[in-house]
């Protein structure tokens, strides 16, 4: 592909986005659509709800990825990030000539211009955060713009084309494109930046820990002085890369010396209510449906950013009391026969580990059954073999399944579910190991019991395990 054609070119009108189904390009597509382009896309396995939310914008996706898809000639062509420069639609854009860019280019060209960037980044809670800072911004009558992770319920959608001037971004470190291998939060310089933590993820790009921490040492340096950076104090890797950078810093967590504190957290269900601290001065006290810990540290992340956005703490508190969530966070699917069925996206084992917890504690009278399918392109690999079992541990019940693409990881680097419960077992756990989705729906339809919350941690679609469960039960 001739790389000078690696730019935006004027007087753009017609856009197709080739995997155009993942969520942050599925947004794309869509506020690209809102903003009066002609938009198309190409992905391989079309299916809802993606599929369905593009048809609600009417944009065309086609099924696969084929020369043909290009016969329009579109004036630019927007690349995912797993797409790779022998597809055939790369190959027909380079044929023809066509300006091609990535995802965080066409995001910074077509809706970021001109705004105010506060970007999420981290190993964990960066959808979370970023969610709560939008609708923080929304209810203070900010009208940010953002893209995010997740379904915000507030809005019913991933993104908002807002008329305010701060535009919120989940900053990702995977990978940008085939021909741009650094990660996307590099192309987005922030007013205001979120570090939530650094660990290891992401085994199919980065190789180890200190890989990862180059990344975002990286990004650190390339902060401009006059931003600010909110970082959490409780992650050690976070506080080393925190020295010798220009820009401001605000730390937050539990720390006393901690710029934001977190203090004094009261559980009543549903509510979860905690004080603040801004340098060691009483802040407010805030009250949330969202519960666990590391979700109240995404929140005093959040509550940071919009104190320094000027936003007064009633307005706030009131942004906490009325954010009903993200779809695949916690959220409770339905019950039947008094058994709940809760979703949530966790699948690295310290997000494993906390969800896990963080449920544990809202519903401490309850038996809590794990339901677990590592698919990620880490959990299925034996990274994270000897570490899985100590997430486990607030769990009474835990049901694993076989990874469903573990033929996609060379043989001698897969994850063994089945050594998992063995070693869950070893450590005097209620562990069972599943070959398929089926035989964990027949299981717990005879095995759950009333007033057991079943909950179901996979960062895909889990073969519609939570409503086929509950048909069952």
């Amino acid at each position: 592909m001739d790389m000078k054609k690696n730019r935006i070119p004027e007087g753009v009108q017609r856009i197709h986005l080739i995997a155009i189904c993942g969520t942050a390009m599925g947004a794309l597509a869509c506020m690209l659509k809102d903003l009066g382009y002609s938009v198309s896309g190409s992905d391989q396995r079309v299916y809802p709800p993606m599929s369905h939310f593009l048809a609600q914008h009417g944009i065309e996706v086609m099924d696969g990825f084929h020369k043909t898809n290009l016969s329009d000639a579109p004036d630019l062509v927007v690349v995912g990030n797993a797409v790779t420069k022998d597809n055939p639609e790369v190959l027909a854009a380079a044929e023809i000539g066509v300006h091609f860019c990535s995802m965080p280019q066409a995001l910074n060209r077509f809706v970021a211009a001109g705004k105010k960037i506060l970007l999420v980044t981290g190993t964990h809670g960066k959808t979370t955060t970023s969610s709560l800072l939008a609708w923080l911004l929304a209810e203070a009558g900010y009208d940010p713009t953002f893209v995010v992770g997740g379904i915000l319920k507030n809005f019913n959608s991933n993104y908002h084309l807002g008329k305010g001037e701060y535009i919120i971004i989940e900053g990702d470190e995977y990978d940008t494109a085939f021909f741009d291998k650094g990660p996307k939060f590099m192309h987005y310089p922030p007013a205001v930046a979120v570090l939530t933590s650094v660990e290891f993820d992401h085994a199919d790009i980065f190789r180890d820990l200190d890989h990862v921490i180059t990344i975002f040492d990286d990004f650190l340096a390339g902060i401009s002085e006059h931003s600010t950076l909110i970082a959490f104090e409780g992650d050690h890797n976070v506080v080393n890369l925190l020295s010798h950078r220009s820009c401001q810093i605000e730390r937050y967590g539990i720390d006393l010396n901690a710029d934001w504190r977190l203090a004094e957290i009261l559980i009543d269900a549903p509510w979860t209510s905690f004080e603040v601290f801004k340098h060691n001065k009483w802040f407010g006290r805030f009250q949330t449906r969202i519960f666990g810990n590391h979700n109240l540290y995404n929140a005093l992340a959040a509550i940071a950013v919009a104190d320094r956005l000027m936003i007064p703490a009633n307005l706030i508190s009131r942004g906490l009391e009325t954010f009903q969530g993200i779809k695949r966070r916690q959220e409770i699917r339905g019950q039947k026969r008094k058994i709940m069925i809760m979703d949530d996206f966790a699948h690295h084992p310290t997000a494993v580990r906390e969800t896990i917890g963080a449920v544990k504690a809202q519903y401490s009278n309850r038996r809590l059954v794990a339901v677990f399918e590592p698919r990620t392109n880490s959990s299925m690999r034996k990274v994270f073999q000897s570490v899985y079992p100590r997430a486990f541990e607030m769990a009474d019940v835990i049901c694993i399944r076989r990874p469903p693409l573990l033929e996609k990881i060379p043989a001698g680097d897969r994850f063994s579910s089945e050594k998992l419960v063995d070693d869950l077992r070893k450590r005097e756990k209620d562990a069972y190991f599943f070959p398929t989705t089926e035989a964990i729906i027949d299981f717990l339809a005879e095995a759950a019991k009333p007033g057991d919350i079943i909950l179901i941690m996979s960062n895909g679609g889990f073969d519609n395990i939570h409503d086929r469960l509950l048909d069952k039960l």
